[in-house]
């Protein structure tokens, strides 16, 4: 979190003898020991609170990610062809099984890729 190293410990050490003297210094490094203490567990107890909350909502999402995938590889397998047969585009199987491939799904005709017969 900090990048304090030795060297600068020793300055702050040093620093901290000077201003409050050797008799404050064992007292005033005890009770910054216990606030230090204090805010690790305020933390950890506040990162296990939330971990408690969001765990259900985890639990379900996971549950609906799997079910959908699920879902998608099942219409996957429907959808592919059988080895050995050829592949079948959807458009076209659904012309032949309506019965009109020159309509599209509203009864209006659709356009052909084949030209025009000109008179």
């Amino acid at each position: 979190m900090f990048d304090i190293g030795f060297w600068e410990l020793v300055i702050l050490f040093g620093l901290g003898l000077l201003v409050l003297g050797p008799e404050r210094m064992p007292r005033v490094a005890a009770k910054l020991g216990r606030w230090v203490g204090q805010a690790r567990n305020m933390a950890r107890h506040l990162n296990n609170q939330i971990r408690d909350e969001i765990e259900p909502f985890e639990s379900g999402l996971n549950s609906v990610k799997e079910t959908l995938n699920k879902d998608v590889r099942d219409d996957f397998r429907a959808r592919r062809p059988e080895p050995g047969q050829p592949a079948t585009d959807e458009a076209s199987s659904a012309d032949s099984a309506s019965g009109e491939s020159g309509k599209d799904a509203a009864g209006t005709d659709k356009p052909t890729d084949k030209p025009a017969d000109k008179p």
